[in-house]
């Protein structure tokens, strides 16, 4: 596992990726700086990584941490999107879970659209 550290205005949180080839090449690039899209209780942002879908998964678990192939965005999910039902947390589409948070995920609530989010690694 790799660590990371995502920054956005108050919220700082450690997370870390797992061994897909989608988490090493994502982190292979850091960092990298975007401004956040909201969805429902999810965070999502383009990152410059092109990846199909790796193990893809439709329901997810708080705190994940995912690549949404379709729109090449890096997403982090922290409750109920527009889509869940009252037991899962549902993606817009399939995703590729890359890794989860290490902190409480109910902190992401604090970050709103069109914030600045920044991820690099930890040594």
């Amino acid at each position: 596992m790799k660590k990371i550290k995502i920054i956005s205005g108050e919220v700082q949180m450690e997370g870390e990726l797992n061994d897909t080839e989608t988490a090493i090449k994502i982190y292979n690039i850091l960092p990298i700086e975007a401004k956040v899209k909201t969805w429902g209780e999810e965070i999502y942002f383009p990152i410059p990584v092109d990846m199909g879908l790796e193990k893809g998964v439709e329901v997810v678990n708080l705190g994940s941490l995912g690549y949404w192939p379709e729109g090449k965005c890096f997403c982090i999910f922290f409750g109920k999107t527009p889509i869940s039902t009252d037991k899962e947390i549902r993606p817009a589409s399939a995703v590729t879970i890359i890794g989860r948070l290490l902190g409480d995920p109910k902190e992401w609530k604090k970050v709103k659209d069109g914030e600045k989010i920044r991820i690099e690694k930890v040594n």
